[in-house]
């Protein structure tokens, strides 16, 4: 059977896009609560032959988010990624070539509000990924809460995100043979608050676990920088030392999750709503740094990579940041 696909600049393509888009925003923020309500609504009207047996499996299936997950290429593949992608749309440019009998840790940059070009360029197979990295297969460190939830781990897993643990990203860059990519997000959601347009404010002083991991299984580091991502959203003003920052603050520490007061467009207009601006999102995978496996690191040598990631993460940025029109008196700012 031949399949037709909509051409990508028809009004109806573009509606589609939208809607895409729309609901990837809801399921994001709604995921737990959905999950959580089927797993519930099981138990309540007694669907005994659907939840025992699920919970039995869940047992012993209880490690495989932290052994490198279960991906599915059907749900990778679905349709509503294709739209998703060509809404923004989405880019991956490739810096230079990586060995595939290596092991590499990428650090993505900016979180955003919901590290649209990460899931977007490392999870979809719409994306440029395979072409760009045909050697590799990536692997999206997500939050580790996420991984505990019934349903929700399967549909995560499914496409393509593990936990973001030492556990699992250890699994991950210790595989023989190469030719494996953790992408974590290292702002986390804290770097969510800083997501404001035309600011390039990065969470980085305190985030070196990753530099730890890198340097006890000789994993190459890699500073991905995702020009847009701060574009999509704007948010309610919220400077540090206001009640409103501190709220957002308090939460996170409390819960685990930010809660940026952010809005965008809506479907059929375009001044308030949780639809995405439509703004182009260029993902740049930088230059990687060689790294020794060091079993025993000391803080010394930590500090020492950390500090090497950090000025080839601005380096990145301000080779690139003319391409994509973000004017030449911009920097990072790391905090």
């Amino acid at each position: 059977m031949k399949i037709e696909f909509v051409p990508l600049n028809t009004p109806l393509a573009r509606r589609l896009q939208t809607v895409a888009v729309l609901q990837w925003v809801i399921s994001f923020i709604l995921i737990v609560q959905v999950c959580t309500g089927i797993s519930v609504m099981l138990i309540v009207y007694n669907y005994w032959y659907i939840y025992i047996p699920y919970l039995i499996w869940l047992y012993f299936d209880w490690q495989t988010p932290e052994q490198g997950g279960r991906r599915s290429n059907w749900v990778k593949s679905w349709t509503v990624w294709r739209h998703f992608k060509d809404y923004f749309p989405l880019h991956l440019i490739k810096t230079q070539d990586l060995n595939p009998r290596q092991n590499y840790i990428f650090g993505f940059h900016p979180h955003g509000i919901f590290a649209t070009g990460a899931f977007g360029n490392f999870c979809l197979n719409y994306s440029d990924f395979k072409k760009q990295f045909p050697d590799f297969t990536p692997y999206l460190h997500s939050l580790v809460c996420l991984f505990k939830l019934p349903i929700c781990r399967e549909y995560l897993m499914s496409l393509g995100l593990v936990p973001v643990s030492k556990k699992s990203i250890s699994h991950v860059v210790s595989k023989d043979g190469g030719g494996n990519i953790s992408i974590i997000v290292l702002g986390g959601a804290r770097e969510s608050l800083d997501a404001h347009p035309g600011k390039y404010t990065l969470c980085m002083h305190d985030r070196k676990g990753f530099v730890k991991l890198a340097l006890i299984h000789g994993a190459s580091l890699v500073p991905v920088f995702s020009f847009g991502e701060n574009e999509l959203f704007k948010q309610i003003n919220n400077p540090e030392g206001s009640w409103l920052r501190f709220a957002q603050e308090t939460l996170k520490k409390s819960t685990g999750f930010a809660l940026p007061l952010c809005y965008a467009r809506g479907i059929f207009q375009y001044n308030f709503g949780l639809v995405p601006y439509r703004k182009p999102i260029y993902t740049v995978v930088g230059r990687p740094i060689p790294v020794r496996r060091t079993p025993h690191p000391t803080q010394e040598q930590t500090d020492q990579l950390h500090q090497t990631y950090m000025e080839e993460l601005k380096k990145l940025f301000d080779e690139h940041k003319g391409k994509y029109g973000i004017p030449e008196h911009k920097t990072l700012v790391f905090k």
